[in-house]
């Protein structure tokens, strides 16, 4: 029995949806920065889906970090406006944002794994011809495994690496997100 707490004020239920966004976080370069930005969203209880970082700009010492995090639309906003404020912030662009206001589904989105399979027989002719429909490279082989490199939207690689747990699926190993706006604009 699910009992209602105990309240003299009305309570009002929101069925309010969890929803999906890329955020490019342009920063400096430094010790430090990606523990702070990282501490923000685990004192706060926010998750993080994906999260990859690199240096872009050698010269100014900027590197992009680019997180994917799944919340309710107004801790998103919560999320960056807290990040916009770390000192070591340049920029926060919510690309997810940028995709919906220009009428498209969602910013480019690409993700790399490393997928190991073993297998001896059938299951090794099965996966080399799944390998090549998902457009996957063998980058090492044995005679007992295969390792595949496979680049796409994150949706793709889940495809892949579902498919493949019966025929002997071992490790997994991915990147993360790597996202840029349609456009010729840039960050």
């Amino acid at each position: 029995m699910n009992a209602q707490p105990a309240s003299a004020y009305f309570i009002e239920e929101r069925e309010e949806p969890l929803v999906t966004h890329t955020l490019s976080v342009l920063v400096d370069n430094e010790p430090g920065v990606l523990a702070r930005v990282i501490g923000l969203f685990s004192a706060r209880g926010y998750n993080i889906d994906s999260l990859t970082v690199s240096e872009v700009s050698h010269e100014r010492h900027v590197s992009r970090i680019t997180i994917v995090t799944t919340a309710l639309a107004g801790v998103i906003v919560q999320i960056k406006s807290q990040l916009e404020r770390l000192v070591p912030v340049h920029r926060v662009i919510d690309l997810t944002e940028i995709a919906q206001q220009n009428n498209q589904d969602k910013p480019l989105e690409r993700e790399l794994a490393l997928v190991k399979v073993t297998g001896k027989g059938e299951a090794r002719l099965e996966a080399l011809r799944l390998a090549d429909a998902f457009k996957a490279t063998v980058i090492d082989a044995t005679t007992g495994h295969f390792v595949f490199e496979i680049t796409g939207r994150g949706s793709k690689i889940e495809q892949f690496i579902e498919i493949l747990q019966p025929l002997g699926l071992v490790e997994v190993c991915r990147t993360g997100v790597a996202a840029l706006n349609r456009g010729a604009e840039g960050m």
